[in-house]
């Protein structure tokens, strides 16, 4: 049987539309991947308007209270078809770190990052030392195990403030006669929104934020208890930076030691060699 040309024609349709519809169907059916569908519906980040507070109410130590940074985030994943477990939530690191407190002419203490000071490393995990490498584990994280059926719709949020205590008298001394001068402090650290993948530790980076909180306490020691001490510039801290283009994570900001188990208390002392005061928590290798 020969075929007209409108039969031939029609037949040429026919075909095409069913390889389309086919087309259509198998991209219809074909789950995206987690990369490809997780949203950051909203992200915000701030550090608190108030200034720094002082407290003198102790007459063996400074303490001071700096504003909070905080960052929140929402984010929507669409049903996991697979049998995938992620975690979604805040990792942190130090990038850089000054923390020195004077003593007039005698010297002064510094916290130190070893690694970090020397640039050995490009910044150091602030985790809380335990959930690693996540800056915590209650608000900061979120687990989605799949497969789930509907919509997961949640936030994640941190927030990370300094309240140190600082020794009137010089740190090395048995004295406690007040000689601290002044107080700087200035710490740079990176903040990412992450999804991991807790088998296989497949790490998407979600959101980048950048923020820094500096201080500096002017402190006249030869004045009366609660009226040594006062804030200097900068009262108020510049405001976060949420980048438009994200950074990687470097290796040690996901791994021990936390920044607060490497750091060492060291007393520089204008004259003679500088001692270890307080030694890093963490036994490196």
């Amino acid at each position: 049987m020969r075929l007209s040309s409108p039969d031939l024609w029609t037949l040429l349709w026919i075909v095409l539309l069913f390889n389309a519809m086919g087309c259509i169907q198998s991209i219809r059916c074909k789950p995206k991947s987690f990369r490809e569908s997780i949203i950051v519906l909203e992200v915000n980040s701030s550090i608190d308007s108030n200034p720094t507070s002082i407290d003198e109410s102790s007459s063996v130590v400074l303490r001071y209270r700096t504003p909070h940074f905080r960052a929140f985030a929402r984010v929507l994943v669409p049903p996991v078809a697979g049998k995938e477990t992620w975690t979604i939530g805040w990792i942190q690191a130090c990038n850089h770190m000054e923390f020195y407190n004077k003593y007039g002419n005698k010297g002064m203490s510094s916290w130190e990052l070893p690694d970090l000071r020397d640039a050995k490393i490009q910044a150091i995990s602030d985790s809380d030392g335990v959930n690693y490498p996540w800056y915590g584990n209650t608000t900061e994280t979120c687990t989605i195990v799949g497969p789930t059926k509907k919509d997961s719709k949640f936030t994640v949020s941190m927030n990370d403030n300094f309240y140190p205590s600082v020794t009137w008298g010089v740190p090395v001394s048995d004295s406690n006669v007040p000689q601290l001068s002044s107080i700087h402090r200035d710490q740079s650290f990176t903040t990412w929104l992450v999804a991991i993948n807790q088998a296989t530790s497949e790490t998407l980076v979600l959101q980048t934020i950048r923020w820094r909180m500096q201080l500096h306490i002017q402190v006249d020691p030869d004045k009366p208890l609660g009226h040594r001490a006062i804030l200097r510039e900068p009262v108020a801290q510049e405001q976060p930076r949420i980048l438009g283009k994200n950074e990687p994570i470097p290796p040690n900001a996901m791994v021990k030691p936390n920044a607060n188990d490497a750091q060492v208390l060291m007393w520089r002392p204008k004259i003679g060699d500088p001692v270890v005061v307080i030694p890093s928590k963490y036994l490196f290798d």
